[in-house]
């Protein structure tokens, strides 16, 4: 019996002595975060899975884990067909799985910790319709049995000083004390991570690649606030700067404190805050008010600071990955480099700048069939050699303290077909369409979706994924609210209007599964933009990634003139801007790739 294997006998069991016929294991933390601590890896531990995105139940007699259209390939690859069944989502939720799967009089069991009231209430009914039972537990079952689980991270934070940050906590907290004044409420529960290193100007390292802090936040109507962390979190130089406004208490304390919340109007984001807040509040008799985040907005829409740090993070970010595309061109033909090999040396590349805090997720290094992967994630066991006739994919991206980077380009190794050339002109066409967009305030992200797919529709193709996200500002490399994608994809809908000073991904792909993969990604700052004898000011694009677009791909016969334009002021930007973070040799390879394309 394999390890994972065995691992499912085991929580079988465990669910046995509870009195339980199942259980929901929810990729995800008590914060509702993207990413996660190895502490809080329940779903990889259990199932082998290592995508960012998913949720397993586990009953009796069968089992099922549940990924979007990103995960198709990967999750079959990494988990046992023999012990779970595939289920794709949105297409079936875990609620409407539950509800055809559970038996009569059922008790199926779920961690109010890791789960939104949302969720709750949706798998409540879709159990009722079988006669089955949601029931909240006090201890999750898998902790249970997973005998050498990470204990969380003992990272002390560190101060995001107010001249990176652009706005001082002070004025920060100032900003959501009015908002809750505007609210009707007296407090607001912060749970989402990045919020509260936001809020307070703080970050951590408790999670992989986010430079975020475990901790919970209540913040007042008076401006100040309460911070739920662990003691060994805090540092003399971070007590300074939060200074008597607020409050430090033991993370541990957090469930207590909300049971002091009688008679108190308390905002809760319910996309952030889990069950149990919601649950804890309404028991001490406080109000619930299931309001957003108001960290959430102001946080996405970046003041001039935060913009300017972006941009500098930019140039160095992209000499590193310039660097790394010359030595890759170099080395990868003559063998011996391997997806592995070639993430390493991205990454020294970046740490060379000086000033690299983190990489912001775990490099997407892909070559050949691993490409058609679009979250694929190399391990020791994975890891395919770079040979010729492939195309190597390379999604990655730093953490500087001015700036969080996302940037994905593709290489040949060696000539590629008719057929690569083909795709990865559409997809570059899309790209430039995403990226010279003009448009009225008020617009989302899925009205601009189609415009990056456009040209592979008109062959025929798609992706099966979206086409954008937000990005932070030191901070998580997904951030919301808005994002550019299908209304039917998984994750947020991307309704959200688009503001300016808002940073947001531009990254249409395709990929031919068993084969190879393409995408092609720069970050966007959504900016005014006035037209020549327009009635209204409109928003635009600025693009702030620097890299070379790899010209032995493009198929210039496909370009319009407006595009095949775009392309050439594009490399001719990359030239210049990066050209003096470069050494000579290197300035001069990239002068080289950034020559014009013509037909």
């Amino acid at each position: 019996m394999s390890t994972h294997s065995a691992r499912l006998a085991a929580l079988r069991d465990q669910l046995s002595r509870d009195r339980l016929d199942g259980f929901v294991v929810p990729l995800t933390d008590e914060h509702m975060s993207e990413y996660v601590g190895a502490y809080a890896q329940r779903l990889a531990w259990l199932t082998g899975f290592q995508g960012s995105a998913g949720t397993a139940v586990v009953l009796p007699q069968e089992a099922a884990i549940f990924t979007d259209g990103r995960y198709t390939i990967q999750v079959r690859e990494q988990v046992s067909a023999d012990d779970w069944q595939f289920v794709g989502v949105p297409d079936t939720s875990v609620a409407a799985w539950l509800g055809e799967h559970a038996a009569d009089g059922a008790r199926i069991g779920y961690d109010p910790w890791l789960h939104t009231r949302a969720w709750v209430e949706e798998a409540r009914a879709a159990l009722a319709t079988v006669g089955a039972t949601l029931v909240a537990v006090d201890g999750n079952p898998v902790d249970a049995i997973w005998p050498d689980r990470p204990a969380p991270s003992d990272a002390a934070l560190t101060v995001q000083p107010d001249a990176v940050a652009g706005r001082s906590s002070a004025a920060k907290r100032a900003e959501v004390a009015d908002w809750l004044g505007e609210a009707g409420a007296d407090a607001a529960v912060v749970a989402a991570l990045d919020s509260i290193a936001w809020l307070l100007n703080v970050r951590g390292a408790d999670v992989s690649r986010t430079p975020v802090a475990l901790a919970y936040a209540i913040v007042h109507a008076d401006g100040t606030a309460d911070l739920f962390v662990a003691p060994e979190k805090m540092t003399p130089q971070v007590a300074e700067h939060l200074g008597n406004a607020v409050r430090v208490h033991d993370r541990a304390a957090f469930a207590p404190a909300l049971s002091q919340l009688a008679g108190k109007r308390v905002a809760i984001d319910p996309g952030f805050a889990v069950s149990a807040i919601f649950d804890a509040v309404e028991r001490a008799g406080g109000t619930a008010l299931a309001l957003r985040d108001p960290i959430v907005l102001a946080k996405a829409t970046k003041n001039p600071v935060e913009i300017a740090g972006h941009r500098a993070a930019s140039i160095r970010d992209g000499a590193a990955l310039s660097r790394f595309l010359r030595w890759i061109a170099d080395e990868a033909p003559k063998g011996g480099q391997t997806e592995l090999s070639a993430a390493a040396r991205l990454h020294a590349f970046r740490q060379e700048t000086g000033v690299l805090r983190d990489l912001s997720f775990d490099a997407i290094s892909a070559t050949g069939p691993h490409g058609a992967i679009p979250h694929y994630h190399v391990t020791d066991e994975s890891s395919l050699p770079i040979e010729p006739g492939q195309l190597y994919l390379i999604d990655s991206g730093g953490q500087y303290q001015d700036g969080t980077t996302d940037v994905t380009r593709v290489v040949p190794i060696g000539t590629p077909t008719a057929e690569m050339r083909d795709r990865f002109t559409r997809v570059l066409k899309g790209h430039i369409a995403l990226a010279t967009a003009v448009f009225p305030r008020g617009t989302c992200g899925a009205q601009l979706d189609a415009l990056a797919r456009a040209p592979l529709w008109q062959a025929g193709l798609d992706f099966a994924h979206g086409t954008g996200h937000g990005v932070g500002s030191f901070l998580s490399v997904h951030e919301g609210p808005a994002r550019i994608a299908k209304p039917t994809y998984g994750g947020p809908a991307p309704f959200e209007p688009l503001l300016p000073g808002m940073i947001l991904s531009n990254e249409p792909g395709y990929y031919k599964a068993g084969e190879y993969g393409i995408r092609i990604e720069n970050l966007l700052l959504v900016v005014e933009r006035a037209i020549d004898r327009g009635e209204a000011v409109m928003l635009a694009f600025e693009t702030l990634t620097l890299a070379p677009i790899d010209r032995d791909l493009i198929e210039a016969a496909l370009l319009t003139d407006d595009e095949l334009s775009w392309l050439n002021a594009y490399h001719a930007r990359v030239a210049a801007e990066l050209a003096p973070a470069l050494g000579a040799e290197d300035a001069a390879w990239l002068a080289s790739r950034c020559s014009p394309v013509a037909r």
